[in-house]
């Protein structure tokens, strides 16, 4: 090569690299907004929208609607529009009150049990864009009857305060009824008593898996990722809309922070949670749900203020990295999800092709908090 066309080579390459820092950065708004439309495309292009209102389905659409309150897709909208009059705004639909349980079940008696009121959340919000009381009708019956017995064990399990805790905040912001918030807490006392571990700032699943009576293979305790990423993403759901003046905000913030603290510490440098936190050989290899749950929690509490930015973006945007460039397939899929289930197990295959209404909702959620980010 000649001196000539070293010149040329190398303005060439000036000018391909002067080009390259005007390209927005793959986070910008737009990005995000792109790959919101991907995903969404994807699964609802693949998934009908005429399906039950169980808390796997519902917690997808608690993502759809974040997610459409960025992008605006009206498409997206009326997916969960669909969703919610195919499901006729209800839960489970037993109508005798003698008959409510709310120990784990699938049937329609099972009215007071968390995993069916999930999609309240969902109908309170679509109420909020256009009031209508047949939206929320079924949601007050159920939580206005529940409030008035006298048991506080109704959030057994950790999954529990995802499915009800953004419930009680949202409706007390329709009814202005106080009790929402009193139940809550007195619900979730009851929860932490006994799921809680003071030492490590993290919830177990549900009693049967506290140390030591429970283990990891290696003998250590045993937090179950998608476990903790359900709580922590619930205090951000209920703290969102908990006024600032509640009694026990202080209480829920300060837990928040806690965990947030004990999850930064355990988060692979890949940017992922592995399925036993505490124990990454328990069950090796990323995870999405509980990484987009904690992702999500993160962003949204560097967006409202109540972590430290500097300290936390960077544990965030390792956990978006890793949602988007491993968990986010070409064809707009989202791998790598745990599939139902109640603990980290050994052994257990999860890929590219594992995928999930709740990972896919919590994807959403993860990336509606970042698309808002970038407003900050």
């Amino acid at each position: 090569m000649n001196q000539p066309q070293i010149a040329r080579a190398l303005v060439l390459v000036f000018l391909v690299a002067l080009a390259g820092c005007a390209v927005p950065p793959k986070d910008s708004r737009e990005d995000i907004v792109a790959i919101i439309d991907k995903v969404n495309g994807y699964w609802q292009k693949n998934t009908p929208a005429q399906e039950w209102a169980f808390w796997n389905v519902a917690t997808y659409h608690t993502g759809n609607l974040a997610a459409w309150q960025v992008t605006h897709n009206d498409a997206q909208l009326r997916y969960t529009q669909d969703w919610a009059e195919h499901n006729r705004w209800m839960g489970a639909r037993s109508p005798d009150k003698v008959q409510w349980k709310y120990t784990y079940g699938e049937t329609d008696d099972h009215v007071l049990f968390g995993d069916w009121q999930t999609c309240f959340q969902v109908y309170a919000d679509l109420y909020r864009m256009q009031p209508d009381p047949v939206k929320i009708a079924r949601a007050r019956e159920v939580m206005e009857y529940q409030m008035q017995t006298p048991n506080v064990d109704y959030w057994w399990w950790s999954d529990g305060l995802y499915m009800a805790m953004p419930v009680m905040t949202k409706l007390y912001g329709i009814t202005g009824d106080r009790r929402y918030l009193d139940k809550m807490h007195e619900y979730f006392v009851h929860a932490k008593s006994i799921m809680y571990d003071g030492d490590e700032k993290l919830f177990y699943r549900d009693a049967r898996y506290v140390w030591p009576q429970h283990k990891s293979v290696n003998g250590r305790k045993d937090f179950w990722s998608r476990g903790d990423g359900w709580v922590f993403a619930a205090l951000a759901r209920a703290l969102d809309e908990l006024p600032q003046d509640d009694p026990h905000r202080a209480e829920y913030v300060a837990m928040f922070r806690d965990m947030a603290a004990a999850l930064k510490r355990v988060q692979h440098a890949d940017g992922y949670w592995t399925r036993s936190l505490l124990d990454p050989a328990h069950a090796p290899g990323p995870e999405t749900s509980g990484t987009a749950f904690f992702t999500y929690g993160y962003l949204w509490g560097i967006n409202h203020g109540l972590l430290d930015r500097d300290e936390y973006l960077p544990v965030a945007r390792r956990g978006w990295h890793f949602l988007t460039t491993v968990a986010l397939q070409p064809d707009g899929r989202i791998g790598y999800v745990q599939p139902i289930g109640d603990r980290a197990i050994p052994g257990q295959v999860v890929d590219k092709n594992s995928t999930a209404h709740f990972g896919v909702g919590a994807f959403l959620l993860a990336a509606t908090e970042m698309a808002r980010l970038q407003k900050n």
